[in-house]
């Protein structure tokens, strides 16, 4: 923990109607949500937590969002900045597979992914309104043939082992619960916006631990509303998350950085810069 650094890799923005950023509530116009990876430079390895949107997938299937996102707003440019190729990253950690979490994963080559199980079995086999979400697949072939699976014959498959062999990654590790996954680097199951949701929390030697969110909890505004975004599984699991993380920020003594709050997000510190 005493040389853990961590920086955020901005990875560009997309559109919301604000509806859907605060689910029944509004006000009504487009919220430009920013999006960022954080990359955790640690004594065991590399990890990288979420990847962002692909900017050609997303704006193929998705224009209504007007996502933004230059060259150097990806993971490998971003990586770049600081002197870093993707192969260079250990461990590929998702909150969740929501296309704007995972899209940059396929670049992630020799990290080990890892995530919940519950969350690869959801990706896998989705609720029929999770489908859109979870649609972008890149990142696993073997999910992409369970999905055609299950629209050709109408149910459920069997869940994906992490050892299938056509997984893009040498290895795919599924972890639940609460998991401490390195010195000073939790995971903390948040469910609701999706089955198997965590957030993350990175204690440093140097300031107070930071816990990102995810998207248990979009903003700032969000958590002080308790108010959820539209896109969720289970809306009474989303409240409670919601309320774990502010319960965990006053254990920890932690500060929260949302996951698309535009106001925080100016004065986030981006990669080069870094937190430690």
């Amino acid at each position: 923990m005493t040389n853990t650094k961590v920086y955020l890799l901005d990875g560009g923005s997309v559109v919301l109607d604000g509806l859907l950023y605060y689910w029944n509530t509004g006000p009504s116009g487009e919220i430009r949500l920013p999006m960022y990876s954080v990359l955790i430079e640690h004594s065991d390895g590399l990890y990288l937590f979420d990847s962002g949107f692909d900017r050609e997938y997303t704006v193929r299937n998705f224009p209504f969002l007007k996502a933004a996102q230059s060259p150097e707003q990806t993971i490998p440019g971003q990586l770049a900045k600081l002197g870093l190729s993707p192969a260079d990253i250990n461990y590929v950690i998702n909150s969740h597979y929501h296309f704007d979490h995972c899209g940059g994963n396929k670049h992630l080559v020799n990290a080990c992914t890892v995530c919940h199980k519950l969350e690869l079995e959801a990706c896998g086999c989705p609720q029929p309104f999770e489908a859109v979400a979870y649609s972008d697949l890149s990142f696993c072939p073997a999910l992409q043939e369970q999905r055609k699976q299950v629209a050709a014959e109408g149910s459920p498959a069997a869940p994906l082992a992490p050892e299938a062999s056509d997984i893009y990654t040498p290895r795919f590790e599924t972890v639940t619960g609460d998991q401490e996954i390195a010195k000073g680097v939790w995971l903390f199951e948040t469910p609701g916006h999706t089955a198997g949701h965590y957030s993350l929390m990175v204690e440093l030697s140097g300031r107070r631990p930071m816990i990102f969110t995810g998207d248990a909890i979009y903003g700032k505004k969000s958590l002080d509303l308790m108010c959820i975004s539209s896109f969720h599984l289970d809306p009474v699991a989303s409240l409670r998350s919601m309320r774990r993380i502010k319960e965990l920020a006053e254990r920890y003594d932690a500060e929260i950085f949302f996951s698309h709050d535009p106001s925080l997000y100016a004065d986030y510190v981006r990669a080069p810069g870094r937190y430690a």
